[in-house]
């Protein structure tokens, strides 16, 4: 795609002078050069050109609020004073993947007092001997190279002054976490006790209830056991006294009472019934 069409796209009928980022990664340049940007984009903030087949930024525009420059795997050798011309509050820039072979191709960019982050990855400068010591020496102002300072400490994700809040550096020092824990955090963590609470409670009262239930069962079963075991030794207790009764009588008035219970008449009344 080329890039007057690509710029067309992503201005979306806005004037360029409202565009504060733009990105034209991966569409075609026209000979290697920048064709379409002008100074009428004077509030932009953010430039990507990557991958475009750049191979001189001699067409840059004059862009004074231009703070991060990204130019990686492009086919810039050098003339990179340009830079120090048209973009004079440049802090970062990316030129990774590119032809730089020497410090000294470098060197325009000292005259870029705000420049805290340079990238090089991929560049042959960058097989040189001592190159880092030499680029930190040739570009005092330089924060980070490569994305680690001059102690080889790694540079953090954010630069608070690239977002302009320096809400970053707020957070490091502690400012600000209080608040959000109380907001975020404490109520959330109440209402979870609470709720374990109230659950641990209803535990309690329902194992209460079920103890007192089981209780209630088996005096009830107790209870029951218990009159049936009384009925039983009452009848237990009259089958046993009429035994004993019977056991008292003579043996004829024996015989005639379990005959009469039976239903049965006795021989010998039958016989004084026929004699009479």
């Amino acid at each position: 795609m080329e890039m007057i069409r690509r710029l067309t796209l992503e201005l979306r009928n806005k004037k360029p002078g409202e565009v504060k980022e733009l990105v034209l990664d991966n569409c075609l340049s026209d000979d290697g050069k920048v064709i379409g940007l002008s100074s009428d984009f004077e509030n932009l903030e953010f430039l990507s050109m990557i991958n475009v087949s750049l191979m001189s930024i001699s067409n840059l525009p004059k862009l004074n609020k231009l703070r991060k420059l990204e130019l990686s795997d492009n086919r810039i050798s050098g003339g990179l004073e340009v830079l120090a011309e048209r973009t004079p509050n440049l802090t970062h820039l990316n030129l990774s993947g590119n032809r730089i072979k020497d410090i000294n191709t470098l060197e325009p960019l000292k005259k870029l007092p705000n420049l805290r982050s340079l990238d090089l990855f991929n560049c042959e400068v960058t097989t040189l001997i001592n190159y880092r010591e030499s680029v930190f020496t040739l570009l005092p102002q330089l924060s980070y190279l490569d994305g680690f300072d001059a102690d080889d400490q790694e540079a953090p994700d954010s630069d608070p002054e690239a977002d302009g809040d320096g809400v970053e550096d707020e957070y490091e020092n502690g400012e600000g976490e209080e608040f959000l824990c109380l907001i975020y955090f404490l109520p959330r963590w109440e209402g979870e006790e609470e709720n374990d609470d109230y659950e641990e409670d209803d535990l309690d009262e329902e194992v209460i209830d079920d103890e007192d239930d089981d209780d209630d069962d088996l005096e009830g079963e107790e209870e029951e056991d218990g009159l049936d075991d009384e009925e039983d030794e009452d009848e237990d207790g009259e089958d046993d006294e009429e035994d004993e009764a019977d056991d008292d009588l003579p043996r004829g008035e024996k015989r005639k009472r379990n005959l009469e219970d039976e239903g049965e008449e006795d021989p010998e009344d039958e016989e004084d019934d026929e004699d009479d």
